[in-house]
């Protein structure tokens, strides 16, 4: 039996609350057994509160997944999502690393707009105050997390009281189920974490469907997460198995990109993780970790429909960011490529007339949207300060809606790999500011509609200086952005002069040599 981190009651008072203060009578209110007995149960209202699962790797790429394009994978239960709601192909995370993807998760903003990153600082209680989980229990609905939560919140730590079920970790959290002091009861049967989070994912679905209230549940995957370490169960599956490299494989390929980018710790990489001379080893360990969340959507698939409400429930999935794996001669995240930006996602909800007709949707999409998503599905209000743009409309038109335009984040790592990029359909831009006595300031333009192995840089090419002017001044707009909503604490404020074209190299050394004092609320 699961038990809650907080008392039902409380949740039922909050969900009451929410009924008397607005009169709208949204699902099905949960009442005490007792009083079951002597009353007749309300019906359910679908459409006013499904139920959402979201579903999150950490450090999964696209080409991990069959309905991608790999046929050198087994992901069955992430392609049959893939047919049975809708996939999206370009959907991106604006910061590709794991902190900050999460925090832009929950709270549907950029990182310059949460605060929160590794070498930053810590999220604010006013910030988390606007999370998806807080406003969805708000509502009234059960609330669950499992996993790497990822960040912390000042004075609130890992925030395990705003969910009625926990099963979350601080750090990185371990591949051990018996490490995770929260998932511990699960070690026996599933000692490999992957597998354990379903577990828990399932107990959560049993006990909501007891309780009859509408749901959230967040399980955040270690897999495939280095150090590489695949549960041994599925050893099997990849055994002596030969892997077909990207024609963008190897350093021959990076000659064309932005010397900045080879100054962090991703460049070293392909050869320090044996991409270089151990591509089938690597690749055959991080497949078997995919496959061992694919197995755990499976099960958790199968548990919705166990308890019938599958077909009361959304189910997201996706990746916090995805993996270089030696593409281009590099390895790890970070960076604003396409295999460490652009991830999987896919979304099965069960009211969308797209279902089963195998929908690919090429509209622009971020993780800045999953927050606006769930409090729509949840029938709330999206608050102003969100970035993101729900993809419900996308599951009625993969054609209608979307984003014009995004940003790419990186302010992690060494300073000259900093950098801002703009997205759109077609095209990605990045201004790479950083110049010394080795380098100038130089930019990237790729089509990565035409070209998504990144293999031409436009931002070389004469034919191609019209579009490099329109992406410029794109760039311009998400940096204004940047300069008038950045946070004024945790060293932001800094990066809309260091990331601006129009301020020379010199006049950037002062914000380059010291960081912004940082300012607390």
């Amino acid at each position: 039996m699961l038990t809650p981190t907080s008392p039902r009651n409380a949740s039922m008072i909050r969900f009451l609350a929410l009924l008397l203060a607005t009169a709208i009578v949204c699902g099905t209110l949960c009442t005490p057994a007792s009083a079951q007995q002597d009353e007749p149960k309300e019906t359910n209202n679908a459409e006013a509160s499904p139920n959402i699962v979201f579903l999150f790797a950490d450090d999964q790429s696209t080409y991990s997944v069959g309905c991608y394009g790999n046929e050198d994978v087994l992901t069955p239960n992430m392609d049959q999502l893939a047919r049975d709601g809708v996939l999206f192909d370009k959907h991106y995370n604006t910061t590709a690393i794991c902190m900050a993807s999460r925090a832009n998760v929950f709270t549907g903003m950029y990182e310059y707009k949460t605060g929160c990153n590794f070498e930053h600082g810590n999220m604010h209680q006013d910030v988390w105050a606007q999370s998806y989980p807080v406003l969805l229990r708000e509502a009234g609905y059960l609330t669950a997390f499992a996993g790497k939560f990822g960040l912390v919140v000042d004075g609130k730590g890992l925030c395990e009281d705003d969910f009625d079920f926990w099963g979350g970790g601080p750090g990185q959290t371990s591949y051990a189920t018996a490490q995770n002091e929260s998932m511990r009861k699960y070690a026996k049967q599933y000692p490999h974490s992957t597998l354990s989070y379903a577990a828990f994912g399932k107990d959560v679905i049993r006990e909501a469907a007891k309780q009859d209230q509408p749901f959230c549940l967040s399980i955040s995957f270690k897999a495939p997460h280095k150090p590489a370490t695949p549960d041994p169960r599925f050893s099997h599956v990849y055994a002596g198995k030969q892997f077909t490299k990207p024609l963008n494989f190897g350093r021959e390929y990076s000659e064309h990109l932005a010397p900045q980018s080879k100054l962090g710790r991703q460049f070293p990489r392909f050869t320090e993780w044996d991409y270089d001379d151990d591509y089938d080893g690597e690749m055959a360990k991080y497949h078997q970790q995919v496959y061992a969340i694919d197995v755990a959507l499976g099960m958790i698939r199968d548990e919705l429909k166990a308890q019938g409400v599958a077909d009361n429930t959304v189910v997201i999935y996706t990746s916090d960011n995805g993996y270089i794996c030696g593409s281009h001669g590099y390895g790890s995240k970070v960076l604003p490529m396409e295999e460490s930006s652009r991830v999987p996602l896919m979304v099965y909800d069960p009211r969308s007339p797209l279902n089963g007709q195998q929908v690919r949707c090429k509209q622009l999409t971020g993780n800045i949207d999953f927050a606006p998503t769930m409090l729509e599905l949840a029938g709330l209000p999206i608050p102003s300060n969100m970035d993101g743009k729900s993809l419900l409309g996308l599951l009625q038109d993969p054609e209608d809606g979307g984003h014009e335009q995004m940003s790419f984040i990186n302010v992690f790592g060494p300073l000259p790999t900093h950098s801002l990029s703009c997205l759109t359909k077609q095209y990605r831009y990045t201004y790479w500011w950083y110049g010394d006595e080795r380098m100038e300031p130089s930019e990237e333009l790729f089509d990565t509609q035409n070209d998504p192995l990144e293999l031409v840089n436009l931002a070389n090419e004469p034919a191609s200086v019209d579009v490099l002017e329109t992406m410029r001044t794109r760039y311009d707009q998400e940096l204004a952005k940047w300069k008038s909503q950045a946070v004024e604490y945790n060293d932001y404020q800094r990066h809309s002069t260091l990331f601006d074209r129009n301020v020379s190299v010199q006049d950037k050394q002062p914000f380059m040599s010291k960081k912004a004092k940082r300012k607390k609320k």
